[in-house]
């Protein structure tokens, strides 16, 4: 790109305001897209071709700036979102590092919350992937920019033409080479500005043509001249440039190679000549009000105005606290500054304001709209916080990303007695970093579950407690909530009589049991006439019943949808006491449910499966397998589907595992609750089965 393109507008093109120079020398870019694709090494490559680093660092190694984590290190991938930051030829360049797995994509949704500009990194081998598509498409919905790059061209036999062509047709036909490999792929040539020289596959000119082409279509006059005038200096074209890109009419392509460097430097070129600064990329999503009530609201990138900025990360450190990093919308953000979190009242005061570089924290004293910056030790800070300095702003919130349900569980509990406390307060600090996972506590069967997207999300979780918190716990697979209910009416009677020498004890109790409805739980009605069981201690019969639901009749699981009628009884005017009529009630209760058919039912899940196309087969298959139904399929994005179900919760028990197997690790699924329903009668029978060698135990 030997020639300049015209300089930066003086005014924003979205609001006329006049531009503040600062602002127009950011870019902020989110990298994102599939693991293996290269993205730190490239990020490493830019920093190196700016001047950031002297040396570049490799993920084999482990001394890339952005990988700082020991568990990333010794991973060797990306497990957390990582800002970096470089200056070159006057710009400054925010990019946020991601990771590409699926599991992980809780770290990388968020980082387009904090850029202008996504750059969708592609590895040349693999081609469009799962990962790829999902971050286009998401990109899109949030009004970003987006660039593609394709990198690894450098790897002999890959199909580059093809790998375009694939793109074009995925995406559509606005994606267009910026660029292209030059001499076996040993470097790039530029068809922005230039229109000469030879290329491996199509040409510069036909190239040029078609950018040029598709950008003047979004201005009238530049469409006239260049229909009359054959072609339009692509210096005058940097307006129409970002309205193409902030519309999505464009999607520049580039090639790179971030091991031979290939392509990097025209990247750099790219990313600050070519791509949006704050005033040009589209504004954020924010919106005011809550629910069906709330409006949307412009945040403007004025230095000037009131403050707003988004918490798009959290690092919770044992020994250095909690770090928010955030990305500033509108105002300026000072040091000693007085901000307020979301509908707090009591302010804060930024007592540090730090830019990142990895794991380096460099102190500053002011951040500009489109800047990235952390504050260090404000403990209410939290994901997805919106901080400003004036009250009436209190009601300020960013739209909410479409996160995937966290579904793959673990019981977790503490190898030491006595430090549940410190498991819980650490699992929240981790689920305060990943909004992709969830901890609760199951009172039904007394566990304490992590719920995560894959095995790899919860094993490296696993890693976490004990490397970095030093705390070992011990995991089984989470138990099935299965209930207990009944199919028919029945009565159960029990008398309590206990003689011991001195005061005794006696309560006699009749009562009835009838079904009800499905989620109708449990009622609980006194029909006794006459006094035969005394009012003061039906509260004991109703506790006694109480009990027996919740420790179950034939299985062990909870009793539910069941109405119970104590209609008679007897009492003793002496020996009679509370704890014979809680007994007693316990027992005829037990008694009834054994007469009235009982049922074990099981949890039934909706599940939705998100995969590539050519593995439908053997999803549908493999659920039918599983006593499951599949009520529906849906294109996705092209060569994705959506296969709609319903199975039981205990089939999909390491589930993510069999998906991966079925989908060379690029499928993902969510579930949600939809009903209870009976289990078939072997599965009844091994349940009962079980609970009678336990209780001979």
């Amino acid at each position: 790109m030997p020639d300049q393109p015209q300089a930066a507008p003086a005014v924003s093109p979205l609001s006329g305001a006049e531009l503040h120079p600062g602002i127009a020398r950011l870019r902020t870019v989110a990298v994102v897209g599939p693991a293996g694709a290269g993205k730190t090494s490239l990020l490493e490559a830019l920093l190196l071709q700016a001047g950031a680093i002297a040396t570049a660092g490799s993920v084999e190694r482990g001394n890339t700036v952005s990988d700082h984590d020991p568990l990333e290190r010794r991973m060797q991938h990306s497990l957390q979102a990582s800002v970096v930051h470089m200056d070159h030829a006057g710009l400054r360049i925010h990019a946020v590092d991601t990771p590409g797995a699926p599991d992980f994509i809780g770290q990388a949704l968020p980082a387009l919350e904090a850029a202008d500009t996504a750059v969708v990194v592609i590895n040349a081998q693999n081609g469009i992937e799962l990962m790829a598509s999902r971050m286009l498409e998401t990109a899109a919905a949030r009004g970003l920019c987006r660039l593609i790059v394709v990198n690894r061209i450098d790897v002999p036999g890959v199909d580059l033409p093809g790998l375009l062509a694939a793109l074009q047709q995925t995406f559509g036909r606005e994606c267009l080479p910026l660029n292209l490999p030059a001499a076996g792929a040993s470097r790039v040539l530029d068809c922005f500005f230039n229109t000469e020289g030879s290329s491996d596959f199509s040409s510069p000119e036909a190239a040029h043509r078609a950018l040029v082409e598709q950008v003047v279509e979004v201005d009238a006059g530049f469409v006239e001249r260049y229909l009359n005038e054959g072609d339009v200096d692509p210096r005058e074209l940097h307006a129409p440039l970002e309205q193409a890109l902030r519309e999505g009419h464009l999607i520049p392509v580039c090639f790179t190679s971030a091991k031979t460097g290939a392509g990097v430097a025209a990247l750099l070129d790219v990313i600050e000549r070519l791509l949006p600064n704050p005033a040009e990329g589209n504004p954020p999503q924010f919106l005011s009000g809550e629910g069906a009530a709330a409006v949307p609201i412009t945040a403007r990138p004025d230095p000037e105005a009131h403050v707003l900025a988004h918490v798009f990360k959290i690092n919770a450190d044992p020994y250095l606290g909690k770090l928010a990093v955030l990305r500033v919308h509108q105002g300026t953000l000072r040091r000693n500054a007085q901000l307020f979190v979301g509908h707090a009242r009591k302010p804060f005061r930024v007592a540090h304001l730090f830019m990142l570089q990895g794991k380096e924290h460099v102190e500053v004293e002011q951040a500009l709209p489109g800047d990235l910056c952390a504050i260090a030790k404000v403990d209410e800070l939290h994901y997805d916080a919106v901080l400003h300095d004036a009250q009436e702003d209190e009601h300020i919130h960013l739209a909410p990303l479409d996160f995937p349900v966290p579904v793959h569980g673990l019981a977790v509990s503490p190898l030491r007695h006595g430090d549940e406390q410190r498991l819980w307060e650490i699992l929240h600090r981790l689920v305060d970093e990943d909004p992709c996972l969830k901890v609760e506590h199951v009172g039904a069967t007394n566990e304490t579950l992590i719920y995560g997207l894959g095995e790899l999300h919860l094993r490296m979780l696993l890693e976490r407690l004990r490397d970095s918190y030093k705390f070992e716990v011990q995991t089984q697979p989470p138990r099935i909530a299965y209930r207990e209910t009944i199919a028919a009416p029945a009565e159960g009677h029990y008398r309590h009589k206990k003689q011991s020498g001195g005061a005794g004890q006696f309560g006699e109790v009749w009562l009835r049991v009838d079904p009800l409805a499905r989620g109708a739980g449990f009622e609980f009605v006194d029909a006794v006439k006459g006094g035969t069981i005394p009012g003061q201690f039906m509260p004991a019969v109703e506790k006694g019943v109480r009990a027996a639901l919740a420790s179950g009749a034939v299985a062990g699981f909870p009793l539910v949808d069941l109405r119970v009628t104590v209609f008679d009884g007897k009492h003793h005017s002496v020996d009679s006491k509370e704890i014979a009529f809680v007994t007693a009630g316990q027992r005829a209760l037990i008694a009834a449910v054994k007469e009235a058919r009982p049922v074990v039912i099981e949890p039934l899940v909706h599940v939705e499966i998100l995969a590539p196309e050519a593995a439908m087969g053997d999803i549908t298959g493999d659920l039918a397998a599983r006593r499951g139904q599949v009520s529906g399929t849906r294109a996705a994005v092209p060569g994705v589907i959506t296969v709609q179900g319903l199975a039981p919760l205990a089939e999909l028990a390491s589930y993510q595992t069999r998906l991966n197997a079925m989908t060379a690790g690029q499928g993902r699924y969510t579930i949600a609750l939809s009903h209870y329903e009976a289990v078939p009668p072997h599965v009844q029978t091994q349940l009962m089965s079980s609970y009678k060698v336990k209780d001979e135990d």
